[in-house]
């Protein structure tokens, strides 16, 4: 996996937002006008979240990973969010729950293969508390690239 899909400025710590659809549409709004995604990425991604939703219950941050089909994305990307307050997603699996999610790993994704490459591997971080707590608690944004390259690549 290649670290150029890791960017400084596609990393936010303590991102303020009030709401469920509040953070998709910033932080989709940020790939789109940094050239990543097209303008129709935000509402594909909210509507996938009604049908398959990315809330994680994990051990320590829950998490959310909110992404849509290739056909939005102009060039791959993960824009990383810890929040400073938890946001309600539904629950990956069982809709009809929410989990609220204090990092959030929005994909960008050209390649459907490495879309589930990219899953597969931050799946292996999800299950440790202590790399997801140590991940939400990194205070730079490279930082949190270097703790994530070593998982990616």
């Amino acid at each position: 996996m290649s670290t150029s899909m890791l960017h400084e400025d596609l990393i936010f710590l303590n991102y303020k937002t009030t709401n469920f659809k509040n953070l998709i549409e910033e932080l989709s709004h940020i790939l789109y006008k940094k050239g990543y995604v097209k303008e129709s990425y935000t509402s594909a991604i909210l509507e996938r979240e009604k049908q398959f939703p990315t809330g994680l219950k994990t051990p320590g941050i829950n998490i959310a990973m909110p992404h849509t089909y290739p056909e939005h994305v102009i060039k791959p990307a993960i824009l990383v969010a810890t929040l400073e307050n938890p946001i309600d997603f539904h629950e990956m699996g069982n809709s009809s729950n929410t989990v609220p999610a204090k990092l959030i790993f929005m994909l960008a994704v050209t390649d459907p293969k490495g879309h589930l490459e990219i899953l597969s591997k931050l799946m292996s971080i999800f299950s440790q508390e202590d790399k997801l707590i140590d991940l939400y608690n990194s205070t730079q944004a490279k930082e949190i690239i270097d703790k994530l390259n070593k998982v990616l690549n």
